[in-house]
């Protein structure tokens, strides 16, 4: 009989820029999550990211069952990341100015 394993990796890589996928894909670890806690199976999860095994999905839901806490935090931290750079494009577009002059430009090429 070959040697038994001890341990089995998950597969989750964290990215230079914090976010974590799920290793080899560009998954992410929030695409999962979200999924899983609104019903989806493992093959409803799999089919929307074909790129991603049945083993990696259950390794990660498993993951998420055994650390919801940090899970949790983290998906918190991202959350709260993407608000920020959301708010930061909206100042710098400024959508109300922004739908003013598209209105005008509007108006310039119909007169």
């Amino acid at each position: 009989m070959s040697e038994w394993p001890t341990t089995q990796p998950v597969p989750l890589t964290r990215g230079e820029s914090g976010v974590v996928r799920v290793t080899g894909s560009r998954v992410t670890l929030d695409s999962v999550v979200r999924q899983f806690k609104s019903g989806a199976s493992t093959e409803q999860i799999q089919e929307d990211f074909p790129s991603l095994t049945l083993g990696d999905i259950y390794s990660v839901i498993a993951f998420y069952l055994q650390h919801p806490n940090a899970v949790e935090e983290y998906l918190l931290e991202q959350a709260r990341a993407a608000r920020d750079v959301r708010q930061e494009v909206e100042r710098l577009c400024e959508p109300k100015d922004l739908r003013e002059r598209l209105k005008q430009r509007r108006a310039r090429a119909t007169a």
